[in-house]
């Protein structure tokens, strides 16, 4: 049941060739191309001292972004129709996968969390999945409320499935994706118009527990005042954010040259991965991490381009998805910055497209994927509204 001003994707309607938003498609490629080649400058001395092959993470980061690449290629092809049809059986599967990641001999640890599936060299984080599956989910049941009452009866079901997820995710220990998806969802709810006393008091709620769940847990509650004060404690608590800002320090404007890292020779951990900007801050300077940040927000401006076409043409659940899409990966992009800038608690986030990791890199490359597919869908439809046309229609507000 849809509405009728905010319907779920048609099959008919569109006309002409194929058209695709080169711009975003070019853009998330150099943002690729970028990450790729910061993962090789970073990792090159560790993987060469501790694997005997200095260009293993490169070889692997080329094999996941082929991957990322051919699954984007099938997305950008496929209707989002079928993803509408299906997010119900997604955020199903990625909350299986989930709690099965929490299960003894199954789900592979790593410096004490559970977040991975896998055998061998290959792994899978199931968390990467489940922010998109639950992104669809929560997309196709808001785009389905056409009465007040629906709406309600859908904000429950969407507001139970994230509890859960956030309970799954909580238990790996994985925070960070935690509050991306609750931040994405909070935010998915704002823009689809719902009541400031409901966001107020779902807000209010979700701040509350996150701020009790940090003081229950001695870790956090050392990550946070070591976010604070890192150089209270530069070789304990503070060590990863200290050799950071360090490595932002030496790269002053322009870099000391790419390749000529010191912090990424055994100094910051996880230098390839969480902290990728920091290499590539000291290696290219501050006007290279300010291209980061300006073509990270050339995507997040282009997401939201595409999701008002979207709502103008009454494609409700292209338009919540390519806002959710934003909010994903500009959220995670943020935080993921303000970490290695020390501007916020240290988490365990990737930089969407960028950082080292094979589930990371696929499901960033298809969330472009989907975006341009969605761009695709609303190019298409005859009378289609520019890019630059105003925000959310009526039918997409009030309804709560």
């Amino acid at each position: 049941m849809t509405s009728p001003g905010v319907r779920a994707p048609a099959a008919a309607g569109l006309r002409g060739p194929a058209e695709w938003d080169y711009a975003l498609l070019g853009v998330a490629a150099l943002l690729a191309a970028i990450g790729l080649i910061g993962v090789y400058s970073a990792s090159i001395t560790v993987a060469a001292r501790t694997l005997g092959n200095g260009e293993y993470y490169l070889q692997r980061q080329a094999m996941y972004l082929a991957l990322g690449v051919a699954g984007g290629y099938f997305v950008l092809h496929t209707r989002l129709e079928l993803w509408h049809r299906i997010a119900g059986f997604a955020v199903l599967g990625a909350t299986a996968l989930l709690a099965l990641v929490l299960l003894p001999g199954i789900g592979i640890e790593v410096n004490g969390a559970s977040r991975w599936l896998g055998a061998g060299g290959l792994r899978v984080q199931p968390s990467e999945l489940a922010k998109l599956a639950f992104l669809m989910f929560a997309a196709a049941r808001l785009s389905e409320a056409d009465s007040p009452e629906l709406l309600r009866e859908r904000m429950l079901v969407i507001l139970v499935s994230l509890g859960i997820t956030g309970a799954l995710l909580l238990a790996e220990p994985d925070f960070g994706s935690f509050v991306v998806l609750a931040a994405a969802t909070a935010g998915l709810l704002f823009l689809y118009g719902v009541r400031w006393l409901y966001f107020i008091a779902l807000g209010g709620t979700g701040l509350a527990a996150l701020a009790a769940l940090a003081v229950a847990s001695p870790y956090r509650m050392a990550r946070l005042t070591s976010f604070l004060r890192p150089f209270d404690d530069p070789f304990g608590a503070g060590f990863q954010l200290s050799q950071s800002l360090i490595a932002f320090g030496r790269g002053s404007w322009f870099g000391v040259g790419l390749g000529n890292s010191v912090q990424k020779l055994f100094y910051l951990p996880e230098a390839h991965t969480d902290f990728l900007l920091a290499v590539l801050a000291e290696e290219l300077g501050l006007f290279a991490v300010l291209a980061v940040i300006g073509l990270f927000g050339f995507v997040v401006v282009r997401a939201f381009a595409i999701a008002r076409r979207a709502a103008l043409n009454g494609d409700g659940f292209a338009a919540l998805l390519a806002y959710g899409l934003g909010l994903t990966i500009g959220f995670q992009a943020f935080v993921n910055l303000g970490v290695n800038m020390g501007v916020l608690p240290t988490k365990g986030l990737t930089l969407p497209l960028m950082s080292y990791g094979g589930t990371s890199l696929i499901v960033s490359c298809l969330q472009i994927a989907l975006l341009a597919r969605v761009d695709h869908e609303q190019r298409m439809r005859r009378g289609a509204a520019p890019l630059g046309a105003p925000a959310m229609t009526a039918a997409m507000r009030g309804r709560a």
